[in-house]
């Protein structure tokens, strides 16, 4: 089954002008817009961060909402599976997940591709969080 062409949202390190956005993303967006994601708290990782999912609609991880080139999404998608350990199963570093996004600009409400932690790393947050309060990889001081 081939996964729907859907933007992507990224909050950390595939942003623009962080360490993986040209090599990963350079020269395959049509569009990169300010997005939020509700009901998910942004964490400090292992020189990336993690979104896990929580319970609190008021809680936002800020990003960017990347709609990638049709011909280039698929092997974009596949790359990004790779680079987040991203199994099939469900037991990666991260899952991805459709959820909605909100634009910064007009409040629409989109879907959107979206990598949370995976199982275990969310386990681990959950027992000993390490949230970045402003929900911004960019702004986490």
């Amino acid at each position: 089954m081939t996964d729907p062409v859907l933007p992507l949202f990224v909050y950390g390190t595939l942003r623009l002008g962080q360490r993986y956005h040209a090599r990963y993303l350079g020269g395959r967006c049509e569009r990169i817009e300010p997005a939020v994601l509700a009901g998910a708290t942004l964490h400090e990782g292992p020189g990336y961060p993690y979104a896990v999912a929580d319970p609190d609609p008021g809680r936002l991880v800020h990003g960017e909402l990347i709609t990638v080139r049709p011909a280039q999404f698929g092997q974009v998608l596949a790359t990004l599976d790779e680079l987040e350990e991203c199994h099939p199963d469900g037991t990666g570093l991260y899952v991805r997940l459709r959820l909605p996004v909100t634009l910064d600009a007009s409040g629409e409400r989109v879907p959107a591709w979206v990598y949370l932690a995976g199982p275990k790393p969310a386990a681990r947050l959950r027992e000993r969080p390490a949230p970045i309060p402003s929900g911004d990889w960019a702004d986490r001081g």
